[in-house]
Order: structure tokens, then C-alpha cells, then sequence
């Protein structure tokens, strides 16, 4: 049976879920405040969407009088002055008696100097409590302080044979209704939603979030696109509900890049791989750079190979839907030059569930 403070810092990483796709820059933080003897829930809070307020001042300002209670907080606390002061100056203020905090923040600001602050105040702090949940929670935000690239979750709809779309192309649609609905979901937990440029020429897509209520921040809409085909009547330049950023090289024309701009779509030049495409890699550092934590790629399956070939996927999320289209169909992968069998990239299944009359498989990059 898990014991009390696993049990509130569970609360207290449920809240901080919802934050998930809309406070980037920053992570995602619930908190939870609970009377020291009664073990009652005095208030809650979470992240808001951009990042303001945070988890910690949201929870205080719904209990009210919160002193000599235990704060349980999924990331440590801010200790630096922003936009607003800091959250362990807030819980001093308040007169918390004990604050349990599931990770430590690497952000340099922070980074241990939080809790310093706290027991400095003679407030008891304990660490570790839902760790791992934690970081798995957060994994986006910790991969861009630690290797400088957002984390990379592949989604993908296929057969059972693993074809995405008919010998003529035709892909709509392969998985059923509920399916769909949890992919928007998907998109609203990450910060942006990627595409390769030969997705738009195909379907044309708009990439939002086509759910009642959400999100309150609509994802990026990125498109990988090396040479600047995008069409200007396409769905993501007409439509301006979310932001579309386009990525491209050096090489590209700048009076496309031009029009564009004008057209209310950012155009970021990185540089080209060997082959004159947008380098992936130099992509996702530029995202990171500009803020991005959580990027979900959507296709097509040129920009999904490259991707893994670079050794960049660190989630799966693979729709099954219960058909079989055969070798004349297009796979969800392109060749990836696999010689050996142990030479192929391992991920581990996380979790498997129905979903209509589909399959969710979720796997996330074996270490």
C-alpha cells in the first residue's frame, strides 16, 4: 500500500499532467498543500497555460491560511525572481511546515538552490518521493537543460502490416473514430505538432486540436520542408488559429520565404544535411533553443525515417487498426539501411490498450 506522501505527490503529478503541451518553456508542476495533522487537502495548483502562474502560488492562493502545512511539489521550486518572485519565498511567506519534492529542477537558476532556501528557512525537506514519475513526466523538459533538443514522440496510424496509406495513397482512414479523437489529445499535450512537407502536398492538413475545450494554448505547427514547397492556399498558412513555423535550409528562395512571412508563417533556416535536406538534428536545436520541450511528428514517413536513423525518437505512440493492406502499400517507415537485426533501434512497450476497435502501443527508446 503506498504510503501517504506517495499518495499526495501522486495528486500532486496528476495536476501537473495538465499543464502538459502548454506551459513551455517551463515544466510542468502540480502542487499539493495538506493540513500537517488532518491529512486534509487545504489547496491545489498546477501550472498555467504559458508557463504563469506557477503551481505553487496557484495552491496557496486556493488554501488560503497554509500555515504549518506539508507542500507536495513535483519539481523543485523556483529560486530566481521572473516574471514572478519565487516559489520557495512564497512557501517560506506562507509558513509551511514541510515541503516533499519528487525531483530536483537542473535548470542552473535552480538546481538545488530552492530547497537550500527552504531548509536555510527552517522548513523540513524531502526529496525523492514519485522520482520517476516524475522525470518520465517531465522528460521533454529535462532533455532540452540536459542534451539541448526537445523530446521526440513518433505517432503513427497503421495496419497491422504497418502500411499508412493504400498503393494509391489513399489513407483516410485507416484507424476509427476514437482512435483519431486520441490523437488529437496527443497533440494537445506537446508543445508542437511536426510534419514533413510531403504530408501537406498529400493531405493538406491543419494540425490543431479538434476537441471540445482544448487546448487552451493550440500546438506549433511545425513543417519540415527543404526546399519551401509549401503551397500558399495550404491549410496551416490560411489558417492562422495556431502558429506554423517552417523549416527549411539556407538554400531556400527568399522570396518564397518572403511571402510567406508576410502570410503570417515563421520561416527558420538550419542547416542542410549532406544531401541538401534540413539536418534533423540541427532542427530540433534550433526548436529547443526557441523553447520547445515536447514535439509530436505526425509523418510523413520520409521525415520519420531520417528522424530515427538519427537516433532521435525517444516516444512511440502506434494506432493498429485490425487490416491488412500487403507490400503494395505504404509503409510507415522508409528503408533505414538496418544490416543486423541488433544493429535495429530498440524501444520498450510502455503500455498497450484498446482504443475503439483499434490498438494504442506506446514504447518509449530503449537505454
Amino acid at each position: 500500500m503506498a504510503s501517504t506522501d506517495e499518495q499526495h505527490m501522486a495528486h500532486a503529478l496528476r495536476l501537473a499532467r495538465r499543464g502538459l503541451g502548454s506551459v513551455w518553456p517551463n515544466p510542468a508542476v502540480g502542487c499539493v498543500l495538506v493540513e500537517a495533522e488532518s491529512d486534509a487537502v487545504l489547496g491545489r495548483g498546477w501550472t498555467q497555460a504559458g508557463g504563469r502562474p506557477h503551481a505553487e502560488t496557484e495552491a496557496l492562493a486556493r488554501a488560503g491560511d497554509a500555515s504549518g502545512a506539508t507542500a507536495y511539489v513535483s519539481l523543485e521550486p523556483c529560486n530566481h525572481h521572473g516574471l514572478t518572485p519565487p516559489c520557495s519565498e512564497a512557501l517560506i511567506a506562507a509558513g509551511v511546515g514541510r515541503v516533499v519534492v519528487a525531483l530536483r529542477d537542473p535548470d542552473p537558476r535552480v538546481d538545488g538552490a530552492g530547497l537550500a532556501r527552504l531548509r536555510d528557512a527552517g522548513i523540513e525537506v524531502d526529496e525523492g518521493v514519485g522520482a520517476a514519475a516524475a522525470a518520465t513526466l517531465n522528460a521533454g523538459y529535462l532533455l532540452r537543460l540536459a542534451a539541448g533538443r526537445p523530446l521526440l514522440a513518433l505517432k503513427t496510424a497503421t495496419t497491422l502490416d504497418g502500411r499508412i496509406a493504400s498503393a494509391g495513397g489513399a489513407s483516410q482512414w485507416i484507424t476509427g473514430r476514437a482512435a483519431r479523437a486520441r490523437g488529437h489529445l496527443l497533440r494537445a499535450r506537446h508543445d508542437a505538432v511536426m510534419v514533413g512537407i510531403g504530408t501537406v502536398l498529400s493531405d493538406d492538413p491543419s494540425l490543431t486540436c479538434r476537441l471540445p475545450g482544448l487546448p487552451p494554448r493550440p500546438p506549433v505547427r511545425l513543417v519540415v520542408d527543404s526546399r519551401l514547397r509549401i503551397p500558399p492556399d495550404a491549410a496551416l498558412v490560411r489558417d492562422r488559429a495556431a502558429p506554423t513555423w517552417v523549416l527549411t535550409t539556407e538554400a531556400a528562395d527568399a522570396d518564397t520565404a518572403a511571402r510567406l512571412a508576410d502570410a503570417g508563417v515563421e520561416v527558420i533556416r538550419v542547416p542542410a544535411d549532406p544531401d541538401g535536406r534540413v539536418d534533423v538534428a540541427a532542427a530540433l536545436t534550433e526548436l529547443a533553443a526557441r523553447g520547445l520541450t515536447r514535439v509530436l511528428v505526425e509523418g510523413g514517413a520520409e521525415l520519420s525515417g531520417a528522424l530515427m536513423r538519427a537516433g532521435l525518437v525517444d516516444r512511440v505512440y502506434w494506432f493498429r487498426a485490425g487490416a491488412v493492406m500487403g507490400g503494395d502499400g505504404l509503409a510507415a517507415l522508409p528503408p533505414l539501411g538496418v544490416a543486423e537485426p541488433d544493429a535495429a533501434p530498440r524501444f520498450v512497450r510502455a503500455s498497450l490498450e484498446p482504443v475503439g476497435d483499434d490498438v494504442l502501443e506506446t514504447y518509449a527508446a530503449a537505454t
